[in-house]
């Protein structure tokens, strides 16, 4: 499967309703129109017309043409043409059915000729006319031969509003987007399939400017901080990152900087394992920004080109920790101090509008350059990823919708916004 279906797949699994809800204001206080009735009444109109007027042209034509070939005599055809040419037309036809009793069975014969082909491409043609107006009736709306419609007002846009709050989208994000979808479309009539269309371009403009991928640089190594509360899934997003690099042939190396969660230590090893990557270890409890400078140091002497840091989970309300953070800046900063040169910021998006207030602390205390959005299955409801990008403008690096490696994937901004409203692509 891929990315795309997974991330369309699991992205609204649990709670969110954003397409429903979409289904649901469209529906309510819209109306159905019938549009398959109207092409089909459009179409047999010219259809029936044209068709038995070419056909009864050349039947005609085709009674005089065996009348030459039956007259064998040819003292016959100079009298007729001067004076009688609807006498001797009668007469050969005895001569062609070879005999006088079946005189009147020339009159149906000529009838039923061009009556025959008209009725089969009437025939065909109304079955092509009833075809979608009684599957529609059988079917029900799933021919989309109704449309249901309803005008974009205040009202209608209002519940929009509403429904993209509650998608963790935010207020002031909400309003921006109805407010663009409104422009040059105020009253008019729109189908949930319009909405749907129209919500998603909006969600990919604003989040294609912060779409861009890890950017890598000449220096070696790059230092790859990673930051983020506690569960917002760093220790598995550094794993997938470093295997999907080792991939790419680039060096890594691994500074299991959680020092206070031996879980975390374990996790790591067990990635760097597996894409053959080394992990750096210290003690448990021992102090990190000691462990990230000796890594620093390790990196430099094997030259890799990426050194990527753990960091233990903190809450962005805990001064203490967060001071913590700030130590390991400096002290790798003695070393390199263009480092770190990546801060990526993972952020758990089940967390909802909280991810807001920890984008704004992160970024005052660790200079975070970009980031990284975990866990859009489950209950996420993925609105607070148009809200970051809208707020603050930080490129968003990489998506994940699962435990595997794959499912840790570049942020696409066109294929997040068709999955979050449900947009045909």
């Amino acid at each position: 499967m891929s990315f795309f279906g997974k991330l369309k797949d699991r992205l609204f699994r649990s709670s969110s309703r954003l397409e429903e809800g979409l289904d649901a204001i469209v529906e309510d206080g819209g109306t159905a129109e019938e549009l398959a009735e109207d092409t089909s009444r459009h179409a047999p109109a010219p259809g029936p017309q044209p068709a038995p007027e070419p056909e009864e042209a050349p039947e005609p034509e085709e009674a005089p043409a065996p009348a030459p070939a039956s007259q064998t005599p040819p003292d016959a055809a100079p009298d007729t043409p001067p004076a009688q040419p609807p006498a001797p037309e009668p007469t050969p036809e005895p001569a062609f059915t070879r005999g006088s009793e079946p005189a009147p069975e020339p009159d149906p014969e000529p009838a039923p000729v061009p009556v025959e082909p008209v009725k089969i491409e009437d025939a065909a043609a109304a079955q092509d006319e009833r075809k979608p107006g009684l599957i529609g009736r059988l079917l029900g709306r799933g021919e989309a031969k109704t449309v249901v419609r309803r005008e974009l007002d205040d009202a209608m846009l209002e519940q929009l509003e509403e429904l993209l709050i509650a998608a963790d989208m935010g207020v002031e994000t909400a309003l921006r987007v109805t407010a663009n979808m409104a422009e040059g479309r105020y009253g008019k009539r729109l189908s949930t399939d319009e909405i749907k269309t129209l919500l998603a371009g909006e969600i990919a403009r604003i989040m294609d400017p912060v779409a861009r991928p890890l950017p890598l640089y000449p220096s070696k190594p790059q230092v790859v901080l990673v930051v983020g509360v506690n569960g917002s899934g760093k220790t598995t997003t550094i794993g997938k990152l470093a295997s999907q690099f080792r991939e790419a042939g680039k060096s890594v190396v691994i500074a299991a900087g959680d020092t206070f969660r031996a879980a975390a230590v374990e996790q790591l090893q067990i990635w760097g394992d597996r894409a053959g990557v080394p992990v750096l270890t210290a003690p448990e409890g021992s102090d990190p920004a000691s462990l990230a400078f000796d890594a620093l140091t390790r990196a430099q002497a094997d030259g890799a080109d990426l050194l990527m840091i753990d960091t233990a989970g903190r809450l962005q309300n805990r001064a203490d920790l967060m001071e913590e953070l700030a130590k390991i800046v400096r002290v790798i900063r003695k070393k390199d101090p263009d480092a770190p040169h990546n801060t990526l910021l993972v952020l758990d998006a089940t967390t909802g509008q909280n991810a807001l207030s920890q984008v704004k602390t992160f970024q005052e205390l660790a200079d975070v350059t970009g980031l990284v959005m975990t866990k859009l299955d489950g209950t996420a409801k993925g609105g607070v990823l148009v809200a970051l990008a809208d707020r603050f403008g930080l490129p968003i690096h990489a998506i994940g919708v699962g435990e595997q490696i794959d499912d840790l994937a570049p942020f696409d901004p066109e294929e997040f916004a068709a999955a979050l409203t449900g947009a045909a692509r």
